[in-house]
């Protein structure tokens, strides 16, 4: 909640979505938290995503576009207290000492390897006991089950991708989400899932990208208007775009 101006009271959503980037990884990471928590409780949090202890933080606050707006020092005040907008970005600069990438270079572990011959003979591996309970890919009547049904989905997936048109618009339904309206930009496979995928342009900014998925484009939008979604959960016809009423007095 914030005060504003002639004794106005607006009414902040209580939950935000906030960019997290820290000097010890070079990845952005998107999180939601409630502006209810403290900054104390905030950098626990922040703890797992980063990796650095929460007592060795120091969080600035940058707006939307990367602007530094202010550093967040007080560990007694309130999350929601500070100007925290949706995509507004909180780096992390760790004191400790870490350096970027510091538990992320595999070469610095020691590894032990076995060939695969020797491994197959050993009785007390994890493959051994997988075998002689007939677990997992060793278990041939599941895994052709599991591969017909793969196969059926494919084909249910596909049927379904042929009725889609690019341009059409569209209604998507999944599972614990709001239905959603948009236009059909994209049809067909993807480099970064396999399967059949449905490019989908938001009436609203609702979506997880701008049509670009690992460097890859497959169609145009402003960003977050943008999804891929399956097919399966996409019902084209005669949906107009909603009128808000933005301008009506």
């Amino acid at each position: 909640i914030r005060v504003a101006p002639r004794g106005l009271t607006v009414v902040s959503d209580p939950v935000v979505t906030l960019r997290i980037t820290s000097t010890i990884s070079p990845f952005e990471t998107e999180k939601r938290f409630m502006r209810s928590i403290t900054i104390a409780e905030f950098k626990g949090k922040l703890e797992i995503i980063v990796g650095s202890p929460a007592s060795c933080m120091n969080l600035a606050l940058f707006s939307t576009d990367d602007k530094f707006l202010q550093k967040m020092d007080d560990n007694d005040a309130l999350l929601g207290s500070y100007h925290v907008d949706n995509y507004c970005k909180i780096h992390v600069t760790d004191t400790s000492g870490q350096q970027v990438d510091e538990y992320n270079d595999v070469s610095k572990v020691q590894k032990v390897e076995i060939s695969d011959d020797a491994y197959e003979k050993r009785t007390d591996s994890a493959r051994s006991f997988m075998k002689t309970r007939k677990l997992g890919h060793f278990n041939e009547e599941d895994m052709a089950k599991k591969k017909a049904e793969l196969a059926a989905q494919t084909e249910e997936q596909k049927a379904a991708a042929d009725a889609i048109s690019v341009g059409s618009r569209c209604k998507v339904q999944v599972v614990g989400q709001p239905s959603k309206l948009g236009t059909v930009m994209y049809v067909g496979t993807t480099l970064f899932k396999p399967g059949y995928w449905v490019g989908v342009k938001y009436d609203e900014p609702l979506g997880k990208n701008n049509g670009t998925v690992d460097g890859k484009q497959y169609f145009e939008c402003e960003n977050k208007y943008g999804a891929f979604v399956k097919p399966l959960n996409v019902t084209v016809g005669d949906f107009p775009e909603e009128d808000y009423g933005l301008d009506e007095m």
